[in-house]
C-alpha cells in the first residue's frame, strides 16, 4: 500500500473533516450501565508501560476471524510468556449496542475495537480509549488511513481493516454479463440486473432483515446522489432532510431494485444471503468485502470482486465506490494490565503479523509494509487506487437517526411509498434533534 492509496484529495479532506466531529448521540445513554457517568468525558492518558504480564481480554465482533487471531495469540504468547490473551467476541449488532457498557467496567476488553463513527465517538467520550498519540506504534500505520481513530488532534485508536462496503460479485457471472465493463450509470446497472434475472438468477442478495449489513448498500446509493460528501452528517445536523429531492430519488431507486432482490428480502438475514451467493444462485451479495472469507468458508471457489451501483448518469458520478477504515484498536484506560495490552496491540501492528491477519481474513489492513498474498486481496487491489468515498453511513453519530434514515430504504423495499418513508424518517430525525 503506498501513499497514493485512496489518495483522491476531495474524499481525503472530506474524511478528515467528517471524522473530526464530536458529540455523542443517544447511544451513549443507551449503553451506559446503572450508576455510570454517561455523558462525562474522562481525560485520556497514555497506557502504562513496564514488563507485560497478566491475562488480558481482546474484545471484538469478528467471529469469522477467531481462528486467525488464535494463531497470532499463540505466537504472541510464545514470545511474551507472562501474558495470556483471551478473545471476547460478540455478534456485530450486540457489540454495537452493548460493548461500551462491558468495556468500561474493565473486566473485558483490555484491548478492544470500535466501529468507525458513533461507537468510536461514544467510546472516546466515555474515556475508555488511552491516548496513543506518542506511542511508537503510531509509526507502523499509514497516516492517511488512521484518521478514523483520531479526535481533536489525539490518536486514540488504530483502524486495522480497510474494507470495501459495496456489493461483492461472482465474477464468472458478472464478467460474462458485462463483457468485463461494469455499468457506468443507473440505467446500465438496472439493465444488468434485468439480464441476470432473465437467466434465472437472483441479481442481488440483500439482507434487508439485518439492518447492520443491509445498510452497506446505502453507502453506494447515496454517494453520487447527495449534494455533498458529508450528507449524513448534514441530515443529522438538520441542514439536509430525508424529504429532500436527492434522498427521495435514492428511495425511488431502492424501489426500482426491489424486483432484483431475493424474495422476502426485507425479512432475510445475512447468512441465507451468503448461502445463495456462495452457491451461485445470486450474482451479487450487497454487503461488502469483509464477507469474502465467510463466503469462501461456505465452499465458493469462483473469482470475486466488488461493484458499486452508479445511481447517476456517468458524467455526474463523482465516485466509483466505497471504502471504510474500521475495527479501531485501542487500549482500555480501565485495564489492570495496560503494559500487556499495549504489547498485544504492538504485536498486531507489526507488518508480518498484520499480513497474516490480512491474508487469513481477506481484508486489507492499514499497517505499512504488508505483503498481500491472498488471491482475493490481489483481485481487489485495483480498488485501492480508484476514486472511492469513505463510507458515509458512519458519519451518523446518533444511531437512532441512522436507523431511521436507513430504515426508510428498507421500508420502501417492503412496500411503503418513498414519500411516506421519507416523512417517517424525517419525523424521527426531528424528534432526536429536539431532545
Amino acid at each position: 500500500m503506498n501513499k497514493n492509496t485512496f489518495g483522491q484529495p476531495l474524499s481525503r479532506r472530506t474524511a478528515l473533516q467528517l471524522l473530526g466531529v464530536g458529540g455523542a448521540g443517544a447511544a451513549l445513554t443507551a449503553c451506559a450501565g446503572p450508576g455510570s457517568t454517561a455523558g462525562a468525558t474522562s481525560a485520556a492518558s497514555a497506557p502504562a508501560t513496564g514488563k507485560p504480564t497478566g491475562a488480558i481480554s481482546f474484545a471484538h465482533w469478528r467471529a469469522e476471524d477467531k481462528d486467525v487471531f488464535a494463531k497470532l495469540i499463540t505466537a504472541f504468547q510464545s514470545a511474551t510468556p507472562d501474558v495470556t490473551v483471551r478473545q471476547d467476541i460478540s455478534p456485530s449488532n450486540d457489540y454495537q449496542s452493548s460493548a461500551l457498557q462491558r468495556i468500561r467496567g474493565g473486566s473485558v476488553g483490555d484491548v478492544f475495537t470500535a466501529f468507525r463513527g458513533a461507537q468510536f465517538v461514544d467510546m472516546v467520550k466515555a474515556g475508555v480509549y488511552s491516548d496513543m498519540s506518542k506511542q511508537a506504534v503510531v509509526q507502523q500505520y499509514e497516516p492517511s488511513l488512521i484518521t478514523a481513530g483520531q479526535q481533536d488532534g489525539t490518536q486514540y485508536g488504530f483502524p486495522y481493516q480497510v474494507v470495501f462496503n459495496m456489493p461483492v460479485t461472482n465474477e464468472d457471472i458478472i464478467g460474462k454479463a458485462t463483457g468485463g465493463t461494469p455499468p457506468k450509470d443507473w440505467q446500465s446497472f438496472l439493465d444488468l440486473c434485468d439480464k441476470l434475472k432473465s437467466q434465472g438468477l437472483v441479481p442481488i442478495a440483500w439482507p434487508g432483515g439485518d439492518p447492520g449489513n443491509a445498510g452497506q448498500l446505502f453507502n453506494s446509493m447515496v454517494m453520487n446522489n447527495a449534494p455533498s460528501d458529508d450528507m449524513c452528517a448534514k441530515i443529522e445536523s438538520g441542514e439536509y432532510k430525508c424529504t429532500d429531492d436527492w434522498f427521495l430519488t435514492t428511495l425511488k431507486q431502492y424501489q426500482q431494485l426491489k424486483p432484483y432482490f431475493q424474495p422476502n428480502s426485507t425479512g432475510t438475514a445475512v447468512e441465507p444471503c451468503q448461502q445463495i451467493f456462495a452457491t451461485k444462485k445470486a450474482a451479487m451479495l450487497a454487503t461488502g468485502s469483509y464477507h469474502i472469507a465467510a463466503i469462501r468458508a461456505l465452499g465458493a471457489t469462483f473469482p470475486m470482486n466488488v461493484i458499486s451501483p452508479i445511481t447517476t448518469s456517468a458524467d455526474k458520478a463523482k465516485y466509483e465506490g466505497i471504502y471504510n477504515a474500521t475495527f479501531i484498536l485501542g487500549v482500555n484506560t480501565h485495564s489492570q494490565h495496560q503494559a500487556a495490552a499495549l504489547a498485544w496491540l504492538e504485536f498486531l501492528s507489526q507488518p508480518a503479523n498484520a499480513g497474516e491477519y490480512a491474508n487469513g481474513t481477506s481484508q486489507h489492513v492499514t499497517v505499512k509494509g504488508v505483503e498481500y498474498t491472498n488471491p482475493d486481496l490481489k483481485a481487489l487491489a485495483p480498488w485501492l487506487q480508484k476514486k472511492t468515498l469513505l463510507a458515509p453511513r458512519f458519519q451518523f453519530n446518533n444511531l437512532d437517526i441512522r436507523s431511521a434514515v436507513e430504515g426508510a430504504c428498507i421500508a420502501v423495499v417492503g412496500g411503503k411509498s418513498p414519500d411516506a418513508a421519507a416523512a417517517d424518517a424525517q419525523r424521527v430525525v426531528d424528534q432526536q434533534r429536539s431532545q
